[in-house]
């Protein structure tokens, strides 16, 4: 087995002003080495809540550049992360996670509970989508983000994860319940179920893949019902550190956030303390993992494998 480089990005829950708040780190599961690139720390970042705005969330790459969000601002670096530009949108709050297709960017904007789309080459964000629920039909309303009058800030389904392939564009959130699909209409559906609290969902292999955090394991379940539940890595309540710091009470071991599919098998994910992982879900077990801190604040966040041209 070929063990891959990957990019991460961490979040710090109740880290103080002056301390670190994640931060980017290249793995090489090969020799088992960690580069931090990023050290996240700005006096910018709002301290009321839940750990909102402190880290760096999704990823993603173009022939030379590297995108990275934080909670309001998509930052733009060269291969070796010195900063090129970053961008601001009204509507872009709590981002989480983001993904490519062609020239377009798609972010999560969970504060304003809507998917937001940014041209890579015009470097402007061109158009929005606001996610709300009539009764038990889900609404996509269409609005420009370069204008007023666009959703009002809720959070009510806490979108988390974006995922655009050539069969359209999947999310699903902290409170969807379902993995929805967006149609070339702007019409939602849902393509399957999740149970509430889940991250980085799917289509995978005809069925769905997803961090089921609140069971703290990786769930794949297939179309006829079969599939792999495979535990993320605890640690012994010696071996943390920081425990009881974190006044949101939010901060614990085994919280799975992060995704990358590397093949039909082999999917990586992230837990905290930040831990990655490289689970086969074909036979439903963890093949290797790497721990980059056992401060039990720190959780992986994005994770996205490092592009081969720059190996």
């Amino acid at each position: 087995m070929t063990l891959p480089k990957l990019l991460a990005t961490s979040v710090v829950r109740g880290s103080e002003k002056g301390q670190s708040h994640g931060g980017v780190y290249l793995i090489d599961f090969a020799s088992q080495t960690v580069e931090q690139k990023i050290d996240w720390n700005t006096s910018e970042i709002d301290f009321t809540g839940r750990g909102w705005d402190r880290g760096l969330r999704g990823i993603e790459f173009t022939e030379d550049t590297v995108w990275i969000a934080a909670s309001d601002e998509l930052f733009c670096y060269t291969p070796d992360f010195e900063l090129i530009a970053s961008y601001r949108n009204p509507y872009l709050r709590h981002c989480h996670e983001i993904c490519r297709r062609d020239q377009l960017l798609f972010l999560t904007s969970t504060g304003f509970d809507s998917i937001l789309v940014f041209h890579l080459e015009s470097r402007e964000f061109i158009w929005g989508l606001y996610v709300s629920k009539n009764g038990r039909q889900w609404v996509g309303q269409r609005f420009d983000p370069r204008s007023k009058g666009g959703p009002p800030f809720a959070n009510n389904y806490h979108l988390n994860m974006v995922m655009v392939d050539g069969d359209g564009v999947y999310f699903s959130g902290l409170n969807t319940e379902a993995l929805l699909a967006l149609s070339s209409s702007m019409d939602i559906s849902e393509y399957c179920s999740l149970p509430r609290g889940c991250h980085n969902a799917r289509p995978h292999l005809g069925g769905v893949l997803f961090n089921d955090t609140r069971s703290d394991v990786l769930r794949f379940v297939s179309r006829d019902g079969g599939g792999a539940v495979i535990p993320v890595p605890m640690f012994s309540a010696e071996s943390l550190e920081y425990q009881g710091v974190d006044d949101s009470n939010i901060a614990r071991q085994g919280f799975g956030r992060g995704l990358c599919v590397l093949d039909e098998e082999l999917v990586a994910i992230g837990s905290s303390p930040s831990t990655i992982s490289i689970m086969d879900i074909k036979r439903g077990q963890r093949v290797t993992g790497v721990n980059l801190t056992m401060d039990i604040r720190n959780a992986i966040h994005g994770l996205e494998r490092w592009p081969a041209q720059w190996t």
